[in-house]
């Protein structure tokens, strides 16, 4: 471990000047065009309706819009959880929760994370002679050997956990609101108001924390600018390169700044989705400059909208969830509803994947995994099994074909964390459990378990009347749910599964200055002591 962690302080130092860390862009044998580069952009609590080309009342998404007529839109694609770390761990693992151990979030306090023998993307594209680089929101552990640096990303900039986790000076929009970073002595807390005062939120780069508080107004800023920067290097190094950019957008706390540059007098919901939307085209801009014929790029999000935050919160389009809604509580994110997991997604490749394709083809973000791996030329970790496939097929040969099953986890509504209870079977759904996740009134749906479970015929999309159990319909779905559910739980029963600690210590909470208690820092030299002794643990 002491070596791991003196090979990531000597490859990732922080910018200074001109001079980018100290990653290992050098020639290595093989030439960049022999291997594809990958850029995958992953947004946080978008809905479905918020992407223009999905959902025509949306007017905010000129870049994204843009990317799909010049490249594949995918309308059934799907998060393979509906909340944060589940889904990013499942994308970097191409698994869902119950056999990679991440089944809910990963608090400011946690000792844990992904566990160390589940093995991420970066890794198996970093063996396969990659150079990758990790952008934004990771949430997957930042404590001691869960730290991206230590998961197979050689350069890290961004922010530990969800942005809402850690108190800020420009603390943005949000519902309720939440104050700025206490100034006195003591921390304090108001549970009611969902806010996090007892430290800041800090920035990284690699494993120092360069700010603490985060300037929330910046932040995409820097993250197009280290993210075009990374780009840019690796794109003459003659190195293949993995890059992926977990966006603050949409999630709360909304920036303030953007209502103020907006003339059209847009809502903070539209202003952020317009920034988010530059973010992303400038990213795109810069792969087109550089690496425009060898560069993949898959744009998607984690979840859907995160109904309780009301006008802050983004659209499900169609995707309403009317059975959910009439019962009372959300129909959105952590749920198993289609506005919770259906997300936008978009796949780009000029010259490799077609232009002004609309993919129809049932699909997740556990796919990315291992289409990325045979598209590199990779091979599969051994001793385990995958959820998601290779969906080669259908960005390269036409084919509208994708899963004929896919599995959504509870992911913080009703039931267990990570219980597979909801069943998507072609164009049906089964639901075994309902209810528990928050609306924007307040109201949280009554756990409700069903069996035999509902099935919704998914022609109605917003899942409003479910068939009728005597119905010769659902009599023939029934037996193909059933056997589908019992097979994949079988097949983890016989996996090697993996055990997410989840246990927590407040000595684990990142922090620059352990003598304040906010933690305040702005300069980086100030943090390298205390920032080791919390990463080094």
């Amino acid at each position: 471990m002491a070596l791991l962690y003196l090979k990531v302080l000597l490859v990732g130092v922080s910018f200074l000047g001109c001079l980018y860390p100290l990653v290992d862009f050098c020639f290595s044998g093989e030439t960049r065009g022999q291997k594809p580069n990958f850029v995958i952009i992953l947004a946080d609590d978008m809905g479905w309706g918020d992407l223009g080309a999905n959902w025509a009342e949306t007017k905010d998404t000129a870049n994204l819009d843009k990317m799909a007529a010049e490249g594949m839109r995918f309308v059934d694609f799907h998060a393979a959880a509906s909340t944060c770390s589940p889904s990013r761990a499942s994308l970097l693992t191409g698994r869902l929760g119950l056999r990679n151990g991440v089944t809910h979030n990963f608090a400011v306090t946690s000792v844990g994370g992904l566990p160390l023998n589940e093995t991420t993307l970066a890794e198996v594209l970093q063996e396969a002679g990659y150079v990758t680089g990790m952008i934004g929101k990771w949430h997957l552990g930042h404590h001691s050997s869960y730290h991206p640096n230590f998961r197979g990303f050689d350069y890290y900039f961004g922010i530990p956990y969800s942005h809402d986790m850690g108190c800020m000076d420009t603390p943005g929009y949000n519902h309720p609101p939440c104050p700025a970073c206490p100034r006195g002595a003591r921390a304090s807390r108001s549970p009611e108001r969902d806010c996090y005062t007892d430290v800041a939120l800090p920035l990284y780069e690699n494993l120092n924390i360069l700010e603490q508080p985060v300037n929330l107004s910046s932040l995409a800023q820097k993250y197009t600018e280290k993210a075009t920067q990374f780009i840019q290097r690796a794109s003459t190094s003659r190195r293949p390169f993995l890059l992926y950019v977990g966006l603050a957008h949409m999630h709360v706390p909304l920036t303030r700044t953007q209502l103020s540059a907006d003339p059209q007098d847009r809502t903070p919901y539209a202003s952020n989705l317009r920034e988010m939307d530059s973010l992303v085209g400038q990213i795109k801009d810069q792969v087109d400059r550089v690496a425009k014929e060898n560069t993949f790029l898959w744009f998607t999000g984690d979840n859907g909208p995160w109904a309780q935050k009301c006008e802050l919160a983004g659209s499900v389009g169609p995707f309403t969830g009317l059975w959910q809604a009439q019962q009372g509580g959300s129909p959105a994110k952590q749920t198993t509803w289609e506005g919770g997991h259906r997300v936008p997604a978009v796949a780009y490749w000029p010259g490799t994947v077609p232009t002004n394709v609309t993919s129809t083809a049932l699909l997740s973000v556990l796919d990315i995994f291992p289409t990325v791996v045979a598209l590199a030329g990779a091979s599969l970790p051994p001793g385990r099994h995958f959820d998601g496939l290779d969906a080669s097929e259908v960005l390269f040969g036409g084919s509208q074909t994708g899963h004929r099953v896919l599995f959504h986890p509870n992911s913080g509504a009703a039931g267990e964390y990570g219980a597979l209870q909801t069943v998507r079977l072609e164009h049906y759904k089964a639901f075994y459990v309902t209810g528990g996740a928050k609306a924007c009134d307040g109201s949280v749906g009554p756990e409700r378990h069903h069996e035999p479970p509902l099935i919704f015929n998914l022609e109605d999309v917003a899942e409003a009347v479910p068939l009728e159990r005597g119905s010769a319909e659902y009599r023939s779905v029934l037996p193909k749910v059933r056997e589908a559910l019992a097979g994949v739980l079988q097949d983890i029963a016989h996996d090697n599964i993996s055990r997410a600690d989840y246990t927590r210590d407040p000595s684990v909470t990142p922090c620059c200055n352990p003598h304040q208690i906010a933690c305040r820092c702005q300069a980086a030299s100030q943090t390298d002591i205390s920032t080791s002794r919390n990463i080094g643990k």
